[in-house]
């Protein structure tokens, strides 16, 4: 027997291995890689861009799934921006109390109940700086938080229809196959089951499983370490003036440092060793209370201003020491310390940077930064607030506090609501069944409209990554659909391997899905297995010689999808806490891969009675 009937199966075969190393290999962006896949179909001739065919690629990017992703995230932006989260996790703070159980209890239910509504990656951004707030003000161990509160709120997701975009990707295909019509609460009997099970997990056995790991502020000695960042100038006939920094005796200092240097009030971008002093230049120091006292005795140093320029006199204002994460979105992200200039660009100093279980103390400046990494910052107030309030780096020393738009948080409440109750009611009580697309769209102009959420907001609300790559993967199943090779991997599994009981080749799907989105993208992963499913049902219906719902199989993908519990690279939320948490990679598994074994069981039984083959 021919392992492949046709020439497009086995270049489809090959493409999707090659999209799955490089998803793994990180060679380039994931959604590059996943248009990749899509334009790489059309090349082909395996789908084409004819208006009206059925193998149209460009049908992709009408697809409900993905529109519906991009709406929520504008949705979730108007919770946001209200500050209906920050107040949800301010109303945390006062409900912890004094006991880490009841922490955890209370954090969990939080965080589980607005994943199921709002995009997970916001709660977690939300509450992760409250809990470690929480954490260093008692003393407790913030890595044995921060996993569950990530598991938390991967659990959440799966109790709505809308709490995961694996969801949205899985039902949106089924509804196009005509399968099923599914309402806002349709999974909800299994997503619970699911957030009850993690939580008895995490409260017994979870428990004792988690580490106890050290932040990246926890590696400085706060009292020996405390300094300050001074300011000094050059003066008139200096001996500094003229040289380089390395030739000048500052290069020399053991007890202070140079930050940065100003000239005319505007910082010089070129890197230390390059900058020539000249006379009236403004130089920045960090130093400890000695090192501080000793610039005074520097010669060619004033410290007490110059008035012919204009210059005040010497200012020392005291360093803080704080913690901040690369976001998912940042333009930090594939660039070194050295090529962004950060020390001259912020006015601050990366102290340490925490990758992959590592902390990293010295020579992390020519670093490739990527998201996830943790860096331990140092400087004043006024700068530390210039470098949090972009998007590109996520304060995690204490909660952010935003001017909100609070006297609209009752519209985006209401606009969320509203969104929940017709996709609860369509199709009962005489109420017309609208779909999820339309709800989520209209949604989404209610808060623009009521200026909940600006335009510019919104286009940076949306994960615009997460959008393409669910465009690219959707396209590479549809090929995979109509060459034939779904059919050909379902038919190899109940003839080859002769699995043609429904209840193992369900297990066998959810284990499936699960696995893989450990490694790759959980969009990817649902998207590509979502057609399969429907094959595989459909191929053991005739095997069976029996009507068989595709629908069991599909609920197993929409699950095994979200059940990223074993490594901190498989879900977002789970890379956000990985660098926070101080975490080791073997962590994750050690924690988290009894719980995703339990969920698997419990879904292999669980599933076929809620939803009968």
């Amino acid at each position: 027997m021919e392992i492949f009937a046709t020439w497009q199966q086995a270049y489809l075969t090959a493409l999707v291995v090659l999209v799955f190393i490089a998803f793994v290999k990180e060679w380039v962006s994931a959604e590059l890689v996943a248009v990749s896949a899509l334009i790489a179909c059309v090349l082909a001739g395996i789908l084409n861009v004819t208006p009206g065919d059925h193998l149209n690629a460009l049908t992709v990017f009408s697809h409900p799934a993905p529109i519906t992703v991009a709406c929520m995230f504008i949705l979730s932006s108007g919770l946001e921006k209200t500050g209906v989260i920050e107040a949800l996790g301010t109303w945390f703070e006062k409900l912890a109390g004094s006991s880490p159980l009841r922490m955890m209890v209370v954090m969990m239910i939080l965080v589980a109940a607005l994943s199921g509504f709002v995009n997970n990656t916001p709660v977690v951004v939300v509450f992760m700086p409250i809990v470690l707030a929480i954490c260093r003000r008692k003393e407790y161990t913030a890595s044995r938080f921060l996993i569950p509160l990530s598991y938390a709120a991967i659990v959440g997701g799966t109790t709505t229809i809308i709490g995961t975009s694996t969801n949205l990707i899985a039902t949106g295909i089924a509804e196009r196959e005509g399968l099923a019509n599914f309402s806002m609460f349709s999974i909800t009997p299994l997503g619970l089951i699911f957030v009850a099970t993690a939580f008895i997990y995490m409260l017994t056995l979870g428990r004792k499983l988690l580490p106890d790991r050290v932040t990246l502020a926890t590696l400085i000695d706060t009292e020996s370490s405390r300094e300050f960042i001074t300011h000094a100038f050059v003066k008139k006939n200096s001996e500094l003036d003229g040289l380089t920094f390395p030739e000048s005796p500052l290069a020399k200092m053991k007890k202070a440092r140079v930050l940065e240097v100003l000239r005319d009030g505007r910082r010089l971008r070129r890197p230390l060793p390059e900058i020539v002093f000249e006379a009236g230049d403004e130089i920045v120091f960090k130093g400890d209370l000695a090192g501080v006292m000793g610039i005074s005795k520097t010669e060619g140093i004033d410290v007490r201003g110059n008035a012919e320029r204009g210059l005040e006199g010497i200012r020392t204002e005291s360093a803080l020491l704080m913690e901040g994460i690369i976001g998912p979105d940042s333009n930090m992200t594939g660039k070194s310390l050295k090529e962004l200039n950060f020390r001259q660009r912020y006015g601050v100093l990366i102290l340490a940077v925490h990758r992959q279980g590592k902390n990293l103390r010295e020579r992390f400046e020519d670093e490739k930064l990527a998201f996830g990494d943790t860096l331990l910052v140092q400087g004043p107030t006024e700068k530390m607030n210039t470098l949090f309030q972009q998007r590109d780096f996520i304060n995690l020393s204490e909660p952010e506090h935003t001017n909100f738009r609070s006297s609209k948080a009752p519209i985006a409440i209401g606009a969320l609501l509203l969104f929940m109750i017709a996709g609860a009611l369509g199709g009962h009580f005489g109420i017309p069944r609208i779909p999820i697309v339309q709800l989520a769209m209209t949604g989404a102009l209610l808060v623009l409209v009521t200026k909940c959420v600006q335009p510019h907001e919104a286009y940076r609300a949306i994960d615009w990554k997460v959008v393409f790559i669910i465009f690219g993967m959707l396209g590479l199943g549809m090929a995979i659909q109509a060459s034939g090779l779904a059919q050909r991997i379902a038919n190899g599994m109940t003839q080859n391997l002769g699995i043609t009981n429904p209840y193992i080749m369900l297990a066998l799907m959810y284990l499936f899905a699960a696995v893989m989105t450990e490694i790759i993208s959980n969009n990817a992963v649902a998207v590509l297995l979502t057609p399969l499913a429907i094959v595989v049902a459909k191929t053991l219906a005739v095997a069976n010689g029996t009507d068989i719902s595709a629908i069991p199989f599909i609920i197993a993908v929409m699950f095994g999808s979200s059940a990223s519990f074993s490594t901190p690279i498989g879900y977002q939320t789970n890379t956000f806490v990985y660098g926070a948490g101080g975490y080791k990679f073997g962590d994750f598994f050690r924690a988290g891969f009894p719980l995703a074994v339990i969920l698997w069981l419990i879904a292999s039984v669980m599933i076929p009675i809620l939803w009968p083959f």
